[in-house]
């Protein structure tokens, strides 16, 4: 994959060619953004060389778009970055806008009060604490992609990260991801298992794409402040926990 060349969106996302895969193998994963997503997202990330965020999907309410829970000492609770969705039912996700420009303080205030105590926390804050004060963005989808590329370089994946509008985006759940697959020159696509239920793996193996069902069991545990062990929180957690030793915790132990 030598000789990258950008679009003008690409090239405000990330262009870095992927490194230690042949361009005959490479692979792709095609997800909708989500805001600080668990450390499974991230494990999906850097098994592929090319990361779709596909928004040009309908936005969901009461999903991961734009919410996600970290740990406090009362238990679990949410982040949510409130988003105008009165009036927008077929809304797609990089439409959605922000409705309080506070949320981002609120955010960061949060996490501070959370995670302080934790052993690698001011490495973290020096990278996301101006994030969340300067931010300015006003709709959820740039908000998600800042977020997701400034984790990726704390947990050192360099996979290049581009948009489903980068691409000619076809009609049929299955269709337009055997599309943007081909587009990219992908020999391979890593799906998330919950697409086992929708998937025609027959249009795959027609289109000569290996299909690879991604599985998030067997994470290690690491220490972790606020009562018993959960992994269903933010990667918040895990890098203010483990900091330079994060990646470890996302190889899943056979």
């Amino acid at each position: 994959m030598s000789g990258v060349v950008c679009s003008p969106r690409q090239a405000l996302i990330s262009c870095a060619v992927p490194r230690g895969r042949a361009a005959d193998s490479m692979r792709i994963a095609i997800s909708q953004s989500n805001y600080i997503p668990w450390k499974g997202y991230f494990d999906l990330i850097q098994s592929v060389d090319e990361f779709v965020l596909f928004d040009d999907a309908q936005y969901t309410r009461r999903d991961w778009r734009n919410r996600n829970r970290i740990k406090t000492p009362q238990g679990l609770a949410w982040l949510t970055i409130p988003v105008q969705t009165t009036g927008q039912y077929l809304a797609l996700i990089k439409d959605i806008e922000v409705t309080d420009d506070a949320w981002a303080p609120k955010h960061w205030k949060t996490i501070v009060a959370m995670y302080a105590q934790a052993p690698h926390f001011k490495a973290f804050a020096a990278r996301f604490e101006p994030l969340y004060l300067g931010s300015t963005e006003t709709h959820l989808s740039r908000i998600n992609h800042t977020w997701l590329q400034a984790a990726c370089e704390m947990l050192e994946i360099p996979t290049r990260f581009t948009w489903s509008m980068d691409y000619d985006v076809v009609a049929g759940r299955t269709e337009r991801l055997v599309s943007i697959c081909q587009q990219a020159g992908a020999s391979t696509y890593v799906s998330g298992p919950s697409a086992r239920g929708y998937i025609d793996d027959a249009a795959f193996q027609a289109a000569g794409i290996e299909l690879l069902y991604f599985d998030y069991a067997g994470y290690p545990e690491y220490p972790q402040l606020h009562g018993p062990f959960t992994h269903q929180v933010s990667v918040v957690d895990l890098l203010c926990h483990t900091g330079a030793d994060a990646r470890q915790y996302l190889r899943r132990v056979p």
